[in-house]
């Protein structure tokens, strides 16, 4: 299949030499950029985008998909993370596989609405007798045609054993290892030729063991997949692993042997210069969550000294009900504002965070193949309108649009792999009728 995207406006490459292209043609063949400017061939459907910009498909490099649901819940406004957590840890232990399978759908249909062509999960609740809850996310995925990323996440402390959730969320490490390497061995592809992968990804430190920790980086390094978990969030959660371990959290994953190249945390907010220099020196990444950080007080991440280090760092919406939206568009916009807020002069700008969004988030990944447009790429993208009033004057230089002025529209095109999944705001494939009434049926089971 051979499409053509004919007389793109402009391109942001978000490429290592931040090319930008005026009035060309993007032709797609197989899932790939096959060529930018003209072709001597026939397409098998062609999109006229004439006064259209093109962007890389935004990559979300932290979410909790489930929490959807539970979205702008009076009783937990005002908390902070440990009490917000206990608090719907008494909802989400009701999750079942329909819960997951329609928040999934719902939450990713927002993100790709929004120019978000591949989202990382991080589900780590499992209750017991749900069923399949990694199976039904990736169904969803599916249906929606987004690239994914799901996580076998993992959780087997409880309160009675000093940690969070309650018995019934919690599993035992020999319960955790055999799924996640049935997961692995159903999900992960190395080849990067497919729409799905697989992460590991215990939880927190508060929330899992070390034995656990260190069993999932055993088996993960196995079979060649990445590892991810919650570090850095909180001070409660610094003063947690001091009192318990007698480490700052960091140097507890470093103990752990989670820290290298397959590694990235969540949040990083709470880090001192040495603990961003070994994040540098080890490779470990970071998924910037500037919303959610906002909103539980959890602090500012030092975005512009983990930039000046060459840490590797993306951009993420994080958990829905800690955000309560899942827009990238709005994510960078948050982050522009908050770091100018906090670090002045340092802060970086609105392209340098379009590129956190993309090709920082990629790398984030472990992926070289999306994150940026050019020539041999995967074909992930996405096309707004700029002749439009919203566009006056931000036309001028488009790479500056969602930090700087704050654009957040539905966008009028999104392809991904090649493959077109949005269409003027509207997900193509999805009955968002029948979505929003079996969504709002569960919802009701799910918070009685």
């Amino acid at each position: 299949m051979r499409t053509l995207l004919k007389n793109v406006d402009t391109v942001v490459s978000c490429d290592g030499q931040d090319r930008v292209y005026r009035h060309t043609d993007i032709w797609f063949r197989d899932g790939m950029i096959e060529k930018i400017g003209p072709l001597d061939e026939q397409p098998d459907q062609a999109f006229d985008c004439t006064g259209m910009i093109l962007y890389p498909g935004f990559v979300n490099t932290h979410h909790h998909l489930y929490q959807y649901f539970t979205r702008s819940l009076a009783k937990v406004q005002g908390m902070e993370l440990f009490d917000w957590l206990r608090t719907l840890y008494e909802i989400w232990k009701n999750l079942n596989g329909d819960t997951v399978y329609l928040s999934s759908l719902a939450a990713m249909g927002e993100l790709m609405r929004y120019g978000c062509t591949t989202c990382f999960d991080h589900h780590y609740v499992f209750p017991r007798g749900a069923g399949d809850l990694i199976a039904r996310q990736m169904a969803a995925a599916d249906k929606l045609g987004i690239r994914f990323v799901a996580s076998r996440g993992s959780m087997d402390l409880s309160k009675k054993d000093g940690g969070l959730p309650p018995d019934s969320v919690v599993q035992t490490i020999d319960e955790i290892m055999a799924d996640s390497q049935r997961l692995i061995e159903a999900w992960h592809h190395p080849d990067r030729d497919h729409m799905h992968d697989i992460v590991l990804a215990p939880c927190s430190p508060f929330s899992v063991s070390g034995d656990l920790m260190r069993e999932s980086a055993k088996l993960a390094r196995a079979y060649g997949v990445r590892l991810h978990t919650h570090v850095g969030e909180t001070k409660d959660e610094e003063n947690y692993t001091l009192g318990r371990f007698g480490m700052r959290p960091v140097a507890y994953m470093e103990s752990l042997g989670w820290v290298g190249t397959d590694v990235w945390y969540a949040h990083g907010i709470h880090m001192n210069d040495e603990e961003l220099d070994l994040l540098a020196a080890t490779g470990t990444g970071v998924a910037h969550c500037p919303n959610s950080n906002m909103k539980l007080h959890s602090g500012v991440c030092r975005v512009p000294d983990i930039l000046q280090r060459g840490v590797k760092v993306g951009l993420a919406v994080d958990g829905s009900a800690s955000n309560d939206g899942s827009n990238m568009m709005d994510e960078i916009r948050t982050a522009f504002l908050l770091h100018r807020l906090t670090w002045g002069e340092k802060a970086p700008t609105g392209y340098e965070l379009l590129k956190m969004a993309t090709m920082g988030s990629a790398s984030v990944l472990g992926r070289s193949d999306i994150g940026s447009i050019g020539e041999g790429m995967r074909a992930d993208c996405f096309l707004i309108r700029k002749e439009q009033p919203d566009f006056l004057c931000a036309e001028l230089d488009p790479k500056y649009l969602f930090g700087n002025v704050g654009y957040h529209k539905p966008c009028d095109l999104v392809f991904v792999n090649g493959r077109l999944t949005v269409q003027d705001g509207h997900i193509l494939g999805v009955d968002e009728d029948r979505l929003y009434r079996e969504g709002r049926r569960e919802i009701e089971r799910l918070l009685s």
